[in-house]
């Protein structure tokens, strides 16, 4: 991984085998450089590059519009219920790989419907590769279907749409989100689907304060009653903000890397995560797009590790963070957290 971060091989290796759960992480922007160079070429009109090395440079972003731009282009390249199967499922593989054990999933179903893509293909795709990955590979996958911002209200009806029609919805499906640009994209216009999606039993996970500022985060809380928070980057620049966070247990969905690739901060000396801790804001740890910002989950945790100068039991207290926050029953809860306990104890034996 061109971004990773210094950590000792012995942390590193406590990394890569420890139980976690993901919570914030995208269905397109998980397609590996390989999945998406195999997906141009059955595509070839889409202008995406076929070769994976060529790939690292189309996935160098000049700041968080230009993100969205090349995002869009990979979004083109899935255009049957064959791709969405093998994308879906090759996600899951790279996750298994990391040792997640849970995960959900950011999937934004109007960018393949709009492109033609049968609906219930389209669900039938994404759960057939969901129920696979789980019977093969112990990683169990939840969905979060996400309205993309920067495609309007059209896009807002279709998502909520096809996320409470009983004839559509998918078995894994527990959340309802809001991804895309922030700024022109004021969150309260989107509190009449994001009420229907609850109502429909959905829960509430707009990303909001990643590139404006902490009061798209309040809306986000106020309008779409906001469960968890997508970034919630700017959210230090508001103690008032910070502390309603922390006195009502809503986690944030933290992604380091993703943040400095989008410009959405500096670097990463500067990422507020030491903030968030330090007010007692529930934080977890996530990769979000991440073959386009060239890390994986594991990388994050070692760059957490580094910039709160965790030890193994602070990064298994960070794995845990996750798995509380996630939308897992609380038996599955509880099986995880006992397995990470677990793993880290027979890790610090002596």
């Amino acid at each position: 991984m061109s971004n990773a971060v210094p950590a000792s091989p012995d942390l590193r290796a406590f990394i890569a085998g420890l139980p976690k759960a993901e919570l914030h992480v995208h269905h397109v922007g998980s397609a590996s450089p390989r999945i998406v160079a195999e997906l141009a070429a059955r595509h070839p009109d889409a202008k995406v590059p076929t070769d994976p090395e060529a790939l690292a440079d189309y996935f160098t972003f000049t700041d968080f519009a230009h993100f969205v731009e090349v995002y869009l282009s990979v979004v083109d390249v899935i255009r049957t219920p064959e791709d969405v199967r093998l994308l879906t499922y090759e996600v899951a593989r790279e996750l298994a790989r990391q040792q997640v054990r849970y995960a959900e999933l950011t999937i934004t179903p109007f960018s393949s419907t709009r492109r033609g893509i049968d609906a219930k293909a389209f669900m039938d795709a994404i759960e057939d590769a969901r129920k696979a990955a789980e019977k093969e590979l112990g990683t169990v996958l939840r969905w979060c279907f996400d309205i993309p911002g920067e495609a309007g209200l059209e896009s807002a009806e279709e998502t909520v749409r096809l996320a409470t029609d009983d004839r559509l919805r998918p078995e894994g499906l527990v959340s309802f989100g809001l991804g895309g640009p922030e700024i022109g994209v004021p969150r309260p216009q989107f509190k009449p689907y994001f009420d229907r999606a609850i109502a429909a039993g959905l829960r509430s996970v707009p990303h909001a304060g990643e590139t404006t500022g902490p009061g798209t985060v309040w809306d986000a809380l106020t309008y779409l009653r906001a469960e968890r928070i997508g970034h919630g980057t700017s959210s230090a620049q508001d103690e008032k903000l910070l502390a309603h966070l922390a006195a009502e247990r809503i986690p944030l969905e933290v992604c380091p890397t993703s943040n400095i690739a989008t410009r959405a901060v500096a670097n990463l000396d500067e990422h507020p995560i030491k903030e968030f801790v330090r007010a007692g804001v529930l934080v977890t740890i996530n990769s979000d797009d991440p073959p386009m910002f060239s890390t994986d989950l594991n990388n994050e945790y070692a760059v957490a590790a580094r910039l709160l100068d965790l030890d193994e039991r602070g990064i298994a207290d960070l794995a845990k963070n996750a798995v509380e926050a996630s939308f897992l029953d609380e038996a599955g809860k509880t099986r995880i957290k006992d397995e990470i306990d677990t793993y880290t104890a027979e890790w610090l034996a002596p």
